[in-house]
């Protein structure tokens, strides 16, 4: 028998500094996160960054949190309801990071006779740092607990006619009416030694604005020429005129190293200094609104915009669980459910 998990980021189970420190703690400690020597990872962690940022994070978890709790887990479980409701097989929800967990999705599927999974990594672009380790993981469990198992995997989807289709009809719904100047397209950050670490050819990957243009098989696992490539064909889809668009990275965390840039905190700062009143965002990076794009750029961002000299930044939501991608998942669903099994 068939079945999916989707599975998500993750989310802290409360905005209590407790629960923000419990759940940064199984994050950061992920080796595919912080790619460092266990020993300096857990110095940094446990002796440096969770003395401090707990409390930080807490605050701004506040800030968003909904009456039903956090939107991450809520958007998540809608998709995951409407999805259930036109497919004929069982889909199920996992986060990588606190709960539900991806060992609790998988026996959730178990127990309703599931033997084949499609594993469904709701992120677009490939990083170490989210489908890489969701696999990983996922794999590690099926070999302990759930033997009997076969798992596929949902490729990247971030060039996808579908996803690009959906993704373009979301942001020309949210600018509808709005005489907005540029579009900035951010993605969450990564490391650059992340991007070196993932180039299967290890020698492609320069860093310079050229490799992600130039073919090459490192592409199948290049988070930056893949954020790019969904630039590019929304750009496309869209019919944008070149000059009136551009990609970002946010989310930093300087004490890592460098990381991909241009960064979105200095690029929406320069934007308006330089006299671009109206300026739209999107995070392609997210499937579901979160920390990330609801206080990071619906917040801070818009707030630095404004303290700058903009007039308004208008912040697109993600597709969430918006009917067209309901529609599109479940199709791709579908399409799995009714190949044949080897």
């Amino acid at each position: 028998m068939k079945g999916v998990l989707l599975v998500n980021l993750g989310s802290p189970e409360s905005t209590k500094t407790e629960d923000v420190r419990d759940y940064l703690d199984e994050f950061l400690m992920d080796e595919r996160v912080i790619d460092l020597p266990k020993w300096f990872r857990t110095f940094l962690v446990k002796g440096i960054i969770l003395k401090t940022r707990p409390k930080k994070s807490a605050a701004a978890y506040r800030k968003i949190w909904w009456e039903e709790g956090s939107p991450l887990i809520v958007l998540s479980e809608r998709l995951q309801e409407k999805i259930q409701k036109k497919v004929s097989v069982p889909v199920a929800l996992a986060m990588r990071y606190g709960k539900p967990s991806i060992h609790s999705g998988l026996e959730t599927l178990a127990q309703q006779g599931v033997t084949e999974v499609l594993l469904v990594p709701l992120y677009p672009q490939f990083a170490m740092a989210t489908t890489e380790t969701i696999l990983v993981l996922a794999e590690t469990l099926r070999k302990k607990h759930f033997p009997k198992m076969e798992f596929t995997a949902l490729p990247p989807f971030y060039n996808h006619p579908d996803y690009i289709r959906v993704l373009g009809n979301s942001i020309q719904e949210a600018l509808q009416g709005k005489n907005w100047e540029h579009l900035l397209f951010s993605y969450h950050g990564v490391p650059e030694r992340h991007i070196r670490k993932s180039d299967v050819t290890q020698s492609h990957c320069k860093m310079d604005g050229k490799c992600c243009f130039s073919e090459s098989p490192a592409h199948a696992y290049c988070y930056r020429h893949q954020c790019e490539m969904t630039t590019v064909k929304v750009a496309e889809y869209l019919e944008l005129k070149e000059g009136t668009f551009s990609t970002s990275f946010q989310s930093r965390v300087s004490i890592l190293g460098s990381w991909l840039k241009p960064y979105t905190d200095k690029t929406v700062a320069a934007f308006a200094e330089q006299g671009t009143k109206e300026l739209a965002i999107a995070t392609p990076a997210f499937v579901s609104d979160c920390l990330e794009t609801l206080e990071e750029i619906g917040m801070e961002a818009a707030e630095d915009f404004e303290e700058k000299g903009g007039a308004h930044l208008h912040v697109i939501p993600c597709i969430n669980d918006r009917e067209e991608w309901v529609n599109v998942m479940s199709r791709w669903v579908d399409e799995w459910a009714q190949t044949k099994s080897v």
